[in-house]
């Protein structure tokens, strides 16, 4: 199984991307905002961490191997975890994803269903399906930077698990889903490195001047 891919981007089609790698070009599906970053940047050399199934009906004799491509571990990890949903396959999820993921991480922590059915093929039982199912696992994604942020400083790595505790003891705290993730945004921004979320925590709400 290929999990990673460098190459020279060739063309960006509907749906696709096509990087030359030797001899050889290769088929990459990308989601919509992942196609859109990918057109200015034809000519260049990009590395897409990549999954792979299989497409077509056995029935019919014929199967087609598809590789879908990502720019960065987190987001594959999140297309993978999104395709897990009810009713949300493969081929769906890569259509779906037309929003960056920070952005549907979002609105699945803060069960904004309505939000969700503006995704292309996701109705409204298939959006609370995905909220109830995914809520609690969102947390990482949520904190994703914006792609226009990614050629800057790298924030400081924190534990997934730990930024998870955090956000959940302070909606424990009384703070509204939005109110818990900026106070957890301007914690993280400071570049400070957290070992535990009591450290996040007493961070927060630490004397100032």
């Amino acid at each position: 199984m290929i999990t990673k891919i460098t190459g020279i981007v060739n063309r960006v089609l509907d749906e696709e991307a096509r990087l030359q790698i030797g001899a050889f070009e290769y088929q990459v599906l990308v989601p919509e905002y992942i196609r859109r970053q990918l057109q200015m940047k034809v000519g260049q050399e990009v590395t897409l961490h990549t999954s792979e199934y299989v497409d077509g009906n056995p029935m019919q004799g014929k199967l087609v191997p598809r590789m879908v491509g990502f720019p960065t571990e987190a987001e594959l990890e999140f297309f993978e975890l999104f395709c897990t949903v009810d009713k949300v396959g493969t081929k769906k999820a890569t259509k779906a994803l037309v929003r960056p993921i920070r952005d549907i991480a979002e609105a699945i922590q803060r069960q904004d269903a309505k939000w969700l059915t503006s995704l292309p093929g996701i109705g409204p039982a298939t959006a609370e399906q995905m909220v109830a199912t995914l809520r609690r696992k969102m947390t990482k994604f949520a904190f994703l930077p914006d792609r226009a942020e990614a050629d800057g400083p790298a924030a400081p790595a924190v534990d997934a698990g730990i930024l998870e505790e955090a956000y959940q003891a302070l909606l424990h705290m009384g703070h509204g889903p939005l109110e818990a993730r900026n106070r957890l945004d301007q914690a993280l921004g400071g570049g400070q490195k957290f070992t535990s979320s009591e450290e996040i925590i007493r961070f927060i709400y630490r004397p100032t001047a």
